[in-house]
Order: C-alpha cells, then sequence, then structure tokens
C-alpha cells in the first residue's frame, strides 16, 4: 500500500473514534508505523489530510452521480439516480458520519470553498437530470433542484445514524414517486433563474481547465503505456487545440471511464467537452 493510501486510510478510522480535532498528528503517524516526517512528506497538515479526504471521496460520489444522470435511460433515471447517492452514502459511511458531525465545527476559508465546489458540481448535475426528465421549461426546476437535495441530505442523515436497516430499494422508489409528485403539481417557484444564479459562488472556469491539465499530466506520469494513457494524451491535444470530432473525443472518454485511477478526470473531462 502506497504512504499517502495508508496515512488517509489510518486517519480515517481515528476520526471516526475520536472526531477530528481531537485527533492528532502523532496519533496517526503511530497508527500508521511511520514518523512524523515521513507524515509531513505527504501531507503538509492535518487540514491538508482532512481535505484530501474529501476530495477523495466526493470526486467518487460526484463523478458516479454525473455518469447515471448522463447514461441511464429516462425512465430508470431518477430511481438509479437515488439508488447510487445513497449506497454511495453507505459505501463511505464512515466517512460521511463524520463529515456530518464535524460540518458545523469552525473550518477555514479553503474548506468552504471546496465544499461550495462540489456541491456546485452537484447541483449542476440535479439540474441536468430535472431538464432531461422533465424539460428545460420547468416552472420550479430551480426549487426542485433544493427539494431533492432535501431529499439526499435528510434521508442519508436517518440512514447513516439510525440502527435500523433500510432497504435502499424502496427508499429509491419511494423518492422517485415524491420527486415526480413534486415536478407534475407543484406550480410556486420560489427561485427564478436570475435569484437562483444570484446567489450561486460562480466556479472559476479558468480554474478548472488548468486543474484538469494538472490531472491528465499526473496521470499520465503515473500510468503505463495502455489506451488509457493513450486516450489521455489525446484529450489533453483536444483541450489545447481542438482537432477531433465530438464522435472521435466520446470514443477516447469511453476508453478512461473504467479505469479506477481516471473515474475523476473522466467526470471532469465529460463536464469540459458537455458530453
Amino acid at each position: 500500500m502506497m504512504k499517502k493510501q495508508l496515512i488517509m486510510e489510518k486517519a480515517l478510522e481515528l476520526f471516526a473514534k475520536q472526531g477530528f480535532e481531537a485527533t492528532s498528528v502523532q496519533q496517526i503517524t503511530e497508527q500508521c508505523g511511520i514518523s512524523k516526517g515521513a507524515f509531513y512528506l505527504s501531507f503538509k497538515s492535518k487540514d491538508e489530510l482532512i481535505l484530501s479526504l474529501i476530495d477523495h471521496f466526493m470526486m467518487q460520489i460526484t463523478s458516479d452521480i454525473d455518469y447515471v444522470v448522463k447514461n441511464k435511460k429516462k425512465e430508470e433515471l431518477l430511481y438509479e439516480f437515488y439508488y447510487v447517492v445513497f449506497s454511495s452514502f453507505y459505501k463511505y459511511s464512515d466517512f460521511t458520519k463524520i463529515f456530518v458531525k464535524e460540518q458545523t465545527h469552525s473550518f477555514n476559508q479553503e474548506f468552504i470553498l471546496k465544499i461550495h465546489y462540489y456541491d456546485s458540481l452537484i447541483e449542476k448535475t440535479i439540474l441536468s437530470m430535472i431538464e432531461r426528465l422533465y424539460g428545460s421549461d420547468l416552472k420550479t426546476k430551480y426549487d426542485m433542484i433544493y427539494s431533492i437535495k432535501g431529499f439526499m441530505n435528510i434521508y442519508s442523515q436517518l440512514f447513516l445514524f439510525s440502527n435500523a436497516p433500510f432497504d435502499l430499494d424502496l427508499l429509491s422508489q419511494s423518492l422517485v414517486e415524491k420527486t415526480n409528485l413534486l415536478a407534475k403539481h407543484a406550480s410556486v417557484a420560489f427561485f427564478s433563474e436570475a435569484l437562483y444564479y444570484k446567489i450561486k459562488q460562480p466556479i472559476n472556469e479558468d480554474g478548472i481547465k488548468e486543474q484538469i491539465l494538472g490531472n491528465i499530466d499526473n496521470k499520465i506520469d503515473k500510468l503505463e503505456e495502455s489506451i488509457e494513457k493513450e486516450s489521455l494524451l489525446l484529450l489533453k491535444q483536444q483541450m489545447l487545440e481542438s482537432t477531433f470530432s465530438p464522435a472521435i473525443v466520446k470514443g477516447l472518454l469511453g476508453n478512461i471511464r473504467h479505469h479506477p485511477e481516471c473515474r475523476w478526470i473522466s467526470y471532469l473531462l465529460r463536464s469540459y467537452f458537455k458530453m
């Protein structure tokens, strides 16, 4: 196991038992069997470790949700969306429990910006799903974003902090019914398009492009010669100088989608190329 991965796994165990603030770097290094110097070669601080954990889990959840919204048939889309959401919460339940408990504590500005970033990406995916299902002219579509996020938040907390068993299939079916009722029968919209985007914190598009190119270079350095590595090189070329047709770009994205090291970069590229 790589040292950075070991630190993240052992730190997560300690955070689950003690919380973020009560866990020291010394405790983490003792749990890993490494020196403090080795820890600081991987992470500059405990805060950076926490941010890396957030990135690790949110990248997986965000990319999984986006893939469902872009690839499932309309008749099964909403059910699959909710099922994947709650399956992810269950799969990463240790981290999710810590995050829900600790998010009311004081965190630095970088933490807040990171949470806003992932929240914006998830909202963008939810809006895309709503427009696919109910049409772009739905009067209450911006209210629907918050209704769906509310379902996700409330039911995930019940799911995570109750000892009672939860039937994910039944939960997903129930939320599909509730969401459809809201979409079809709610007629009074609180959020106009102007109000929705007025309160949204803008994402730096130039910063995203730089992030994607940096991610591509990082993955290219790590991957052995393979179709995934070749596809990444061509996708980087497409970002710098658009030369390929949409069909070719879609094929290149398909080549990297299922590689475990490329799921997040695949998500970023699909969003960048609007595919």
